[in-house]
C-alpha cells in the first residue's frame, strides 16, 4: 500500500487554530504537470478545481477543501479552473 492523498473539510475555527490564513498563497492557471513532494504538503484551497492522479488513485478537490499530500508522493496535476491555495510544508 502506497501513499494516499487526504481531503477533508475544516471549520473556520479549526482553520484559525492551525493558522492557515497566515500560510503563503500559491496560485496556478489551468494547466497539466507532473509533481513530486519532497516533504508533506498541507493546503487549503481558496479557489479552483483540480484533479490529481497517482499510481493508486485519482482525486478531485476545489475551493474549501483541506488537502494533505504525503512526503514522497509522485503525481500528475490537472488544474481545470485556476487555483489559489494557502500551503504549508513539513
Amino acid at each position: 500500500m502506497g501513499k494516499k492523498i487526504t481531503i477533508t473539510k475544516k471549520t473556520d475555527t479549526e482553520l484559525e487554530d492551525i493558522g492557515v490564513r497566515n500560510w503563503p498563497i500559491w496560485s496556478c492557471e489551468a494547466s497539466d504537470f507532473p509533481w513530486e513532494y519532497s516533504d508533506q504538503e498541507t493546503c487549503f484551497l481558496l479557489d479552483g478545481d483540480v484533479e490529481v492522479t497517482t499510481d493508486e488513485e485519482t482525486v478531485r478537490f476545489g475551493a474549501g477543501d483541506f488537502v494533505v499530500f504525503p512526503k514522497g508522493l509522485k503525481c500528475q496535476w490537472k488544474v481545470m479552473k485556476p487555483v489559489r491555495k494557502h500551503y504549508n510544508f513539513g
